[in-house]
């Protein structure tokens, strides 16, 4: 028996770490959700009386994503006291192939993962379960034990604040990778015109350091006048080592320094024409960079 519930936590852990890191924008805290999880599904199969689940995937499911919801007040409150802006930590892959396809593709964009902190714990839950992994509204009701008619409603509210924030859209994978080369040319040799050429008027910059790294800025910065004179002046002959890797599923960057350890990662925000980035994203906290092992990939 727990040789068996071994390999069934094992066959579903992929989606129970997408679903989970989707919910909760954290690697730690999703591997704590999941630890948790595997001791409460050890614990009910391995009880002597047990009865045998007909639906393993469907149980798994059903106590990470309470498990994380019932994280999520512990969760804000450390937030609260996050020193400057919070991003997401960043799922760093292998470099895209031709056809720029991610590795971890149920992982959403890190500019959507901004968004989704905006909803409610449960609009979030409802949003990634059904627009991300496809599960109906009856199976979702099952879930987070609530009616059909009230996570049709979450869903509603959930969607409609999201599209109106985030339109639906996908830039072409080349096109964004080309445009994150130009950009980091630019941002290193100080071109302040080759940066404004890049940036949408409306552009917002995004920083998080945590209080831990001395270029990041406390507050968001936007505008492309100010976007582009911050990065060419923090940026400006970096020696840094840039490798291009998939970031959330998008074409991105990730800066080593010359130990090769990861001090940053940089993502771009694209408009749907491809042709400006409205969003920078730059994650330089070491705490969120320490599972990217070197040449820009996972650990683990």
């Amino acid at each position: 028996m727990p040789d068996t519930a071994t390999g069934v936590f094992a066959d579903h852990r992929e989606l129970l770490f997408s679903v989970v890191y989707n919910m909760l924008g954290s690697v730690a805290d999703t591997e704590d959700v999941l630890q948790d999880t595997w001791l409460a599904w050890t614990a009910r199969t391995g009880a002597e009386d047990a009865e045998e689940i007909a639906n393993p995937r469907a149980y798994l499911v059903r106590i990470a994503v309470n498990t994380a919801l019932a994280r999520q007040a512990a969760i804000s409150r450390r937030r609260e006291t996050y020193v400057g802006p919070w991003l997401p930590e960043p799922l760093v892959g292998g470099e895209p192939g031709a056809d720029g396809a991610a590795e971890r593709t149920e992982a959403v964009s890190l500019a959507l993962l901004v968004v989704l902190e905006t909803l409610t714990p449960l609009e979030r839950a409802v949003f990634v379960l059904h627009e991300v992994f496809g599960y109906a509204h009856t199976e979702i009701a099952g879930i987070l034990d609530r009616s059909p008619s009230a996570v049709r409603q979450l869903a509603h509210r959930a969607r409609e604040h999201v599209h109106a924030r985030r339109p639906r859209y996908r830039v072409d994978p080349r096109v964004q990778r080309q445009v994150t080369e130009r950009f980091l040319k630019a941002a290193i040799g100080g071109d302040v015109q080759g940066l404004l050429e890049l940036l949408a008027p409306d552009v917002t910059l995004w920083t998080d350091g945590g209080g831990k790294a001395r270029s990041a800025a406390l507050r968001p910065i936007s505008g492309r006048d100010k976007v582009a004179r911050t990065i060419a002046r923090t940026s400006q002959g970096s020696d840094a080592v840039i490798r291009y890797r998939s970031v959330n599923g998008d074409p991105s960057a990730v800066l080593f320094d010359g130990d090769d350890a990861p001090f940053g990662v940089m993502v771009l925000d694209l408009a749907p024409e491809g042709d400006r980035i409205t969003g920078v994203y730059a994650v330089t906290n070491p705490d969120k960079l320490g599972h990217i092992g070197g040449h820009g990939t996972e650990r683990g």
